[in-house]
């Protein structure tokens, strides 16, 4: 009896691991969907949202800097190859955004270079790198 408990016990954990590999891929493909959708609309007070709380509060957005985000509207939102792993709780991807000025009328494209790490006891993905930066050229 106990040679066939220790290879049950041992698949039941290998099992168990899984099903958190695949919870923790599930939030993040939901949350970088989430994200872009709230990007690709301007919404950029929701998408501060997705900015890890610690990340806020150390840098917070000022007024200024919003009111900087809302003179844009995103005319494209291109992830391109997608997210790419660095160990289990840590993902970064490139996204390439455009942007069109809504008092000239100009569009440019920029990349936002995205650091996302996931939150093993809220379980959710936080974005570390904060809100795309706009003021590069």
């Amino acid at each position: 009896m106990r040679r066939v408990l220790i290879p049950l016990a041992t698949l039941s954990m290998l099992l168990l691991g899984g099903c958190a590999t695949d919870q923790r891929k599930d939030a993040l493909t939901d949350t970088l969907n989430a994200y872009a959708g709230v990007v690709r609309w301007s919404d950029y007070n929701g998408a501060a949202t997705f900015v890890d709380p610690k990340v806020r509060e150390a840098h917070p957005v000022s007024p200024l800097e919003m009111s900087r985000y809302q003179q844009y509207k995103v005319s494209g939102y291109d992830e391109g190859k997608g997210p790419t792993h660095h160990g289990e709780f840590e993902v970064s991807q490139d996204v390439q955004i455009n942007l069109v000025n809504v008092n000239t009328q100009s569009e440019r494209v920029i990349t936002d270079h995205q650091t996302w790490h996931y939150d093993v006891e809220g379980k959710h993905w936080w974005l570390v790198s904060g809100l795309p930066d706009i003021s590069r050229q």
